[in-house]
């Protein structure tokens, strides 16, 4: 009976992972291969990447969505698997949390925005609470202004004016 170097001498348990798991992995690697592809230019600029790396994903950005670009995006993956992918996979992250952080944020504004134009007097004294250096009277203007132009079904500019300064106002330290 002949010793296989892949055998633990201790339980007899198969060190290397299954073929199931390195697909898994290998497919993990291609997706994120993928949203590297798909990431605008400018947050792609700050996602660490070797050269061949940064290459590949330039020539599957300027391909077609046909089976080269599916080639690629296999040959992405490739190259992801031979390297140290953790940083990569961390500064990906952290691009698209910003963006999932700002896409909250801004829900978080349209529902205070809806919120004031539906007459909500507790949010609007807990806005003004939290932001004394509000502009009270100019707030409540654009309330007021809101409210009539949905009513009277014009189209909404007071309330595109209400969320700038709501955002303008929130996004102030």
């Amino acid at each position: 009976m002949s010793m296989d170097p892949e055998k633990s001498a201790a339980d007899g348990a198969d060190l290397r992972p299954s073929k199931s798991q390195r697909k898994r992995e290998s497919l993990a690697l291609q997706d994120m291969g993928e949203r590297l592809v798909n990431l605008p230019a400018g947050e792609l600029a700050r996602v660490p990447m070797p050269a061949d790396l940064t290459e590949a994903v330039a020539e599957a950005r300027a391909m077609g969505r046909d089976s080269g670009r599916r080639r690629q995006l296999r040959y992405i993956g490739k190259l992801l698997r031979e390297m140290d992918a953790e940083p990569i996979q961390a500064a990906l992250g952290a691009v698209e949390g910003d963006k999932s952080a700002a896409a909250a944020h801004h829900r978080m504004l349209e529902s205070l925005c809806e919120a004031l134009l539906s007459g909500d007097d507790q949010r609007l004294g807990a806005l003004l609470d939290e932001h004394p250096q509000a502009d009270r009277q100019h707030l409540r203007q654009l309330i007021r202004n809101g409210i009539r132009e949905r009513e009277g079904s014009r189209p909404p500019r007071y309330r595109r004016e209400l969320f700038r300064y709501l955002r303008d106002l929130l996004a102030a330290p």
